[in-house]
Formats: structure tokens, sequence, C-alpha cells
């Protein structure tokens, strides 16, 4: 776990070109995660949901939807960095998301941050950062996403 004690130290890491937040811990996406996300989402698309029909499939089983890959960002960024002396840490958003491979259900997963930008905003700092999501076992990432938040300091 990386932590900056405020935005400002957040800020003297990137001007010294010190841009890497670190990796989270490992996450397994098992079947029953992929399921839970459907019954969130209503996204019961077969290749998700349908174990026996998906063991036909080119993966050979049923695959993450792309959105819970991403969604895991959130608990992945938590576990890698943190800023101190905040009142809020907000998503704005993303300026680009890829999803490179899939994820088939039991794949475990981790992500790799990289700071962008910081740029001052009314409310505080807008934060961008990459992050890379990798699959245990394979070359490629499953996500790739330029993230957007917003942080605002702590009176």
């Amino acid at each position: 776990m990386r932590i900056f004690a405020d935005i400002a130290e957040l800020k003297r890491a990137l001007a010294a070109g010190d841009t890497a937040l670190g990796a989270s811990d490992w996450v397994t996406v098992d079947q029953a995660m992929i399921d839970r996300f459907a019954e969130a989402t209503g996204d019961f698309q077969w290749i998700h949901v349908d174990v026996a029909r998906a063991k036909a499939s080119p993966f050979g089983t049923t695959i993450a939807h792309g959105w819970l890959t991403l969604s895991l960002l959130a608990r992945l960024s938590n576990e890698t960095y943190r800023v101190e002396r905040l009142a809020a840490r907000l998503n704005y958003g993303a300026n680009k998301v890829r999803f490179p491979a899939p994820v088939p259900s039991g794949s475990r997963l981790r992500a790799h941050f990289k700071l962008l930008a910081v740029d001052d905003v009314p409310q505080g700092a807008r934060l961008t950062s990459e992050a890379t999501v990798e699959r245990a076992g394979s070359d490629k990432p499953v996500c790739v996403a330029e993230l957007v938040g917003i942080l605002i300091p702590a009176p």
C-alpha cells in the first residue's frame, strides 16, 4: 500500500517522475461473483451465466462481464494506494477503457496503477491514473483503463 500524506505529496511525486502507484493484491473472479454482477446489472448474457452452454464456447467456460472487471478497479485501487487528508475521493469517470482479453471464470486478477496527472479543480484536485489489469498465466492484459477521480481535501 502506497500512502501519500495529502494532495501536495501526490503532486510532488508526479513532478519527480515517481508515477508507479503500485500493484494490488490478487482477486479471484469466480462464477458466484459473475452471477452476483449479472443480478446487479440485469446482464444475463449466456456467455457469463450459462455454465453448460459456455463449455462449448471458444473459451470453454463462462467469462466475466467487461464491466465487472472495470468495476473491480475501485476495490483494487483502494488496496494499492491512498491519499490522506481527504474529505472525499469521487469517481469522475474514465477517458479510455479497453478489454483486450477475456476473463474466464476462476481467473486471478490484479491491477497495476500509474499516476498520469494531478490537476487543480475548484473542489480540490482531479487525479488521472492508468490501470492495467493482468490475469495470472496470461501475457495479455484483460483491461486497460484511464481513470479520473476528484480528490476533495479535508477542511
